[in-house]
This record gives structure tokens, sequence and C-alpha cells, in this order.
């Protein structure tokens, strides 16, 4: 989105169907209890309302843009091309229509020359095809954009083209790494660590180090080590890819990977920061490998406590490459000896016996650093997440599933949060003006309140007025049956709603420190030290840290500097989540297409006048379900109290059974199918009737009633 002037005028009202204004445009109110009614007009316009007499939460500010200071959005988009309707224009004979995908982004007049030569004449060939085009310009005067077509991805619904089209749309740049970059690397291969490197650095090569990642990773970050010392204490380090090592500051590298800013992870690949080189080789922490590191190690009592603290660069030799799975069989059978062949190799010098100790070590601190972070007020935010199985040779999804996270997730999440905790405190004791920290902001307050006056009209004692308030009301309003752990799951949805992103930011340009604090977790600084492979934020910290510890002088930056870089680190986390989440919806509306309908319990989260909005319990997704696409003699909005409720009567389904009525309201348990639709990558929710097993057929038994279209 561009950075943009505002001039705040005097507020306005909401529009309730959402659409966006354009100068000069009347607003209208509806009040609360009159939601439902019909608006005539000359009835509650803005110029007839004396908004002094209105409470302040129903006035919403309004400002106007007067100067785009900088333009971040890639103006690329993706969409098909169409022929303008009036043929006898003067701009049929000059332009074609391009209609992008998102419909946040204006349709675009593109010339005809950029078109291919034979669209005006066989329009219908390319009704299927995904083009992207950018746009040139935007009158003020004009509800269209002049554009350029760049390019043709391909047909509408294939993994690749639109895998593309999301890419080039968001920015990521995902071309081949230039030759320049790449002669920055090491380039007498087989690399090995110079000799006078293990002068510099405590050698930890004899000492049990272990990674723990998914099975598929390849981009080893971290590793961990535990071993037992004195008085029943325990030495815990983590170490984490030395990745500056390998990326000198100022060079072509230095600079690409400043400009990418993140890996972007998509379902089927890794759109990588770094060279593959460095992020599945020189720096990945394979094991039994030497490799450079930079180590957090601490002397911690059984309960957490920290007694020591240690910073450094380091050599390792991890002994064993293990995934989740691994470290869960180890700590759900902390007797059991498990056979060689369930557990990958481990190095001569260790056993997997001293493996499994070391993780049932870890995992007993780690559930003692986690108790004691959710006392002290940290929230966690636990949303259902997508994992698919893909056919190795078609490339498309077979399966998927919610992803579990499980206990050795959460071993691995407690000590990296307690690496980046410690980095954060270290860098900005040393450099109070130039630390990069990350800040997580409060929720934002009007979408809060509406959660609490939601939250009271449900009668759910909720507490939202801090993180760890929040925390708690989630972990003890509701019981672990079906019915209470789907309402937790919807709650905990809304919950992340008003939730603001989390930044990056230079401490010498925030000048109030009560800004610095981390929300969710609750701590007064915080910031990003264990993934540089990954993250160039990472790199960045893991620069200030050498120089705070004399191995270097502090980066030449000054703090304005460092906070445009902190800016554009943002920029490009926020994209590559947006392209994340895109890249799980592509592949699940395949899913549907290939493998659907799918069938599943659904809860509903919102109720309006002719539709519902339900969460999807086995797949975690969204739907809004509309009255008008089911077969129903009639359907009735009411508010009971302050709750909104429909009650939908459905069609008999033959002459010998009387309608059946169906009340829905928040909360309500329902079964829903998706069905795909005609268009690519539309799929619906359709509520099952009820009473019902088995697929719902009425569509096809009423000759295919047309659905009504996808709003989300």
């Amino acid at each position: 989105m561009p950075r943009i002037w505002a001039v705040s005028e005097k507020p306005s009202l909401p529009c309730l169907d959402c659409q966006l204004l354009r100068p000069n445009s009347d607003i209208r109110y509806l009040g609360k209890e009159d939601a439902g009614a019909p608006v005539t007009k000359d009835e509650n316009t803005f110029m007839s309302q004396d908004t002094r007499a209105l409470p302040e939460k129903s006035l919403q500010r309004s400002a106007k843009v007067v100067y785009i200071l900088e333009k971040k959005h890639s103006r690329a988009a993706t969409g098909f091309l169409k022929l303008l309707a009036d043929k006898n224009s003067e701009l049929f004979r000059k332009y074609a229509l391009f209609s992008p995908s998102d419909h946040r982004v204006p349709r675009i007049y593109v010339p005809l020359k950029d078109c291919p030569r034979d669209f005006v004449t066989r329009p219908k060939d390319y009704a299927n095809t995904l083009f992207i085009c950018r746009i040139v310009d935007w009158k003020e005067d004009s509800n269209f954009a002049l554009g350029q077509l760049a390019k043709s991805l391909g047909q509408a619904g294939e993994i690749e083209p639109e895998t593309e089209g999301i890419l080039t749309e968001y920015g990521v740049d995902f071309s081949d790494f230039s030759s320049e970059v790449l002669e920055c690397l090491p380039q007498d291969l087989p690399w090995t660590i110079p000799p006078e490197e293990f002068s510099k650095r405590r050698d930890l090569r004899k000492d049990c180090v272990f990674t723990i990642d998914p099975s598929t990773a390849r981009d080893l970050d971290d590793a961990l080590s535990c071993k037992p010392v004195a008085d029943g204490n325990f030495e815990v380090g983590v170490h984490i890819a030395d990745v500056s090592y390998f990326v000198p500051e100022g060079s072509s590298l230095d600079k690409v990977a400043a400009e990418r800013a993140t890996s972007v992870y998509l379902v089927q690949k890794v759109v990588p920061m770094l060279p593959r080189l460095l992020c599945e080789e020189l720096c990945s922490l394979n094991p039994m490998t030497d490799k450079l590191t930079f180590s957090v190690i601490w002397t911690l009592t059984p309960k957490g406590k920290i007694l020591s603290e240690w910073f450094g660069q380091t050599v390792i030799r991890s002994c064993t490459k293990l995934s989740y799975e691994h470290a869960q069989s180890m700590i759900e059978g902390p007797t059991r000896k498990i056979p060689e062949e369930e557990l990958p190799p481990v190095s001569p010098e260790h056993t997997s016996e001293e493996v499994h100790r070391a993780v049932l070590n870890l995992h007993r601190i780690a559930k003692e650093l986690r108790q004691q972070r959710f006392v002290d007020g940290a929230l966690r935010l636990d949303q259902l997440k997508l994992a698919f199985t893909l056919d190795h040779e078609t490339g498309l999804p077979q399966g998927c599933h919610i992803y579990e996270y499980r206990d050795s997730n959460k071993l691995v999440e407690e000590f990296m949060l307690l690496a980046n905790m410690a980095v954060a405190r270290k860098i900005h004791c040393a450099f109070p003006e130039r630390a990069l920290l990350r800040r997580h902001p409060p929720p934002q307050t009007k979408m809060l309140n509406d959660l609490v006056e939601f939250c009271d009209q449900m009668g759910l004692p909720m507490d939202f007025s801090s993180a760890g308030a929040l925390n708690k009301s989630l972990m003890e309003t509701f019981g672990d049956d079906k019915y209470s752990l789907a309402r937790k799951e919807v709650l905990t949805n809304m919950c992340s709603r008003p939730m603001q992103m989390a930044l990056y930011f230079c401490s010498g340009v925030l000048q109030d420190q009560a800004q610095f604090r981390h929300y969710a977790l609750n701590v007064p600084l915080y910031t990003h030290f264990t993934s540089p492979i990954r993250r160039f934020a990472d790199v960045l910290v893991h620069r200030l840290l050498a120089a705070t510890l004399g191995y270097r002088e502090l980066p030449d930056v000054e703090p304005e500097a460092l906070q445009k870089q902190a800016d554009h680190c943002n920029d490009r986390r926020m994209a590559s989540k947006r392209v994340q989440e895109l890249s799980t919806s592509l592949f699940f509306a395949i899913l549907v297409k290939e493998s659907g309908p799918l069938e599943s319990e659904a809860m509903v989260m919102g109720v309006l006048s002719q539709a519902f909005d339900v969460l999807v319990l086995r797949y975690g997704v969204q739907k809004r379900i509309y009255c008008n696409a089911l077969p129903l003699q009639s359907y009735r909005f009411q508010k009971v109290g302050k709750k909104p409720e429909l009650t939908l009567v459905w069609e008999p389904e033959d002459a010998e059974q009387g309608p059946a009525q169906q009340v829905v309201s928040i909360f309500s348990l329902v079964e829903v199918v998706l069905r795909a639709e005609a268009t690519a990558l539309k799929y619906s929710a359709i509520l099952k009737r009820p009473g019902t097993e088995g697929l719902l057929d009425w569509q096809d038994e009423q000759g295919g009633r047309d659905l009504a279209e996808e709003q989300d």
C-alpha cells in the first residue's frame, strides 16, 4: 500500500454497504435498530443528521489523500482480458478491458497493441487465460486506470500460472540470483572453515548438539544443546547459523538479501532470500559437518530460572537432524528405547540415548518456561492451519489436514523466544539508539470494543483488559468437549481480528519506550535473532550483536536509515504472509475441485439478514452461506434480545413431508458441504438440510440452481 499524507476532515457516518465513496457522495446512516429497514433517498442522510447527538462509536473519521510519499504496491495485478461493451465507441478501437482478480484493484484499460494478435477476433479463446497487467496511470476523474499488459501466465486455476501471478502481484522477486551476487559466494568448493576462525570462536563440536525441524526442511537455522551441570542444573545452548559471516556488508549479496528481506514459503516450494548454496548447504546446520554459529548459552535450573548467560561466536557439529515427529516420539516415550530404524542417523561420537535424554530435559525446562510466560501475562492465539500432501508427479494436492502444534514444536519455540529476548536486551543495552527491535502494538481500540460488546451480548465472561487476561479467559471459559472446543476456535479467530501486526523498528527513532513493548509476549524488549537464513532483520541483529561483543565495529548506519530498512522488512514480511495465505487458498480450492465435494462440521461465527458466516472446522476456512442459494421456502432474520438469528424454513423433500425449520445463530453447529463452482478456484459452502446424511444432492436435482457469488 502507498504511504500517504492525509488531512483529517470532520467525522462522517458509516456507509453500511461498504461501497467505495467518491467525491461528493452522499453518506447515509442507519441506526443499529434500523439495520434491516429500507432507506429512502431523503432519509437518514449525512446532511439531515446532527452528529453531536450521536454516540462517538457511531462516528467514523474520514480523511482526504493529499499526496503519495512512496509507492509500495507493485502496481501489478492478475486478471482477465475482455472486449469493451460499446463496440461503437472510440475506446473500443484502442483498448481492451483488463478485469483484475482482486476486487480492490480498479479495472484497467490496456492498449490493443499489447494484447494477443487475434484477441479482437477470437476473444473467447482467452476467456480463461490469466494475464499480468501493470498500472501506469490513473486519472483523478476516471473510474478506470490505464495499464500495460506485461505477460500471459497460462490457464486460470492451474498451480504454476496462479502462483506466478500471486508472486508478481505482491512484488516477490523470484528471479535467479545474478552473476554479481553469485560471485560473492565462496568459489572453492567444497568449502571448509578457515583455520583462523577456530581461534576466534568457542569450539562446541564435541557437544551433543542437534536440530529439530519440519521433516521437509532444508534451511536449518537453529540447533539446541542441553547437558547436566553441577547442582542439578543444565547448560542449555541455542546455536544459530552465522549467516552474517557469508554476507559481507555492502556487497551485491547483501543488497539483494536486504531487498528480498525474507524467504517466501509457498505450499509447493520456497522462494529463498539467499542463494541455495548458502541457505541449504554452507549456512544450514546440516548434521555431521562443521558449521559457524552464533550461540546463546545459559545455565538454567530445572524450573527454567536463568543463573548465567553467555553470548558468542561458536563452531558446532550437529550430531543428528531430528524432525518434530522424532522429537515428539521421544517426549511421548520417555522410557522407551526407540529402535534405530525409527530415528535419523546419529554421529558416532554420540548415541540416540544421549539425544533422547537431552530432548527430555529440554522438554521439561520448556514446559516450565512456557508456564511462567503465561503466568507473566503472555497471550497465544492459535488459529487452524492447513497442511497438504502433494502428488509427487503432478504436484496436485492429494489431501490436507489441520497442522497439529505439539510439545516438540513448543519445546523449540520456548528456547527461540528465550534467545530472542536475551539478544534484544543485550543489543539495546549496548546501543540504545541503534538497536533493531520488534514491537507488537496493542489491539485496535474500536475493533476490540466491538468484540467486548459482542462477548457481553453472548454472555461470554471474557476479560480483554490485557494480553494475559485474554489468554486466561480463553483457557478457562471453555471446556474440552467438542462443542466447547469449536466455540473456542471461533472466538480465537474473532480475537485475532483486532490484533495488529508486530513491527521491526530502530530504538533511536521511537522515543517513547512504552511503545517498545511486545503486547502478545508481554515483554519490554524483543527482537528476531534465530532465523537469519530466511529473515534479513536477523542478519542485521547478528551484526549488532557481533559489535556488542567486540567482534566487529558498529555498522555505520544512522537510526533513520536503520528504520527505513526496518520498514522495508515489515512490508516484505506482510507481503510474504499474504502470499503464503493465498498459496494455501489456491491449493485448497484445487483440492475441493479435484477431490470434492468435501463435508465438514462448521460453526456459525456471524449472522446477517440474508446470510451467515461459518468456520469450517475440519479445514479451518471461513465461508459465507447465502440464504438465496439454499432450497428454502422462506427465511426470517430477527434479534432475540441482542443476538441475531435466522430462521430457515426448508422446502419438503417429498410431498408427504412437511417443511423443516432450522434456527441459525452465532455458535450454532451445522453441517456443510464444500463444492467447486464453474469459475476457476471458486468454491461454495452449502448448508446441509437438518437430519440428512451424506452429500446434499438438491442442487443437481433442481437443474443446477445458481449459487450466490462468493463475496469473501
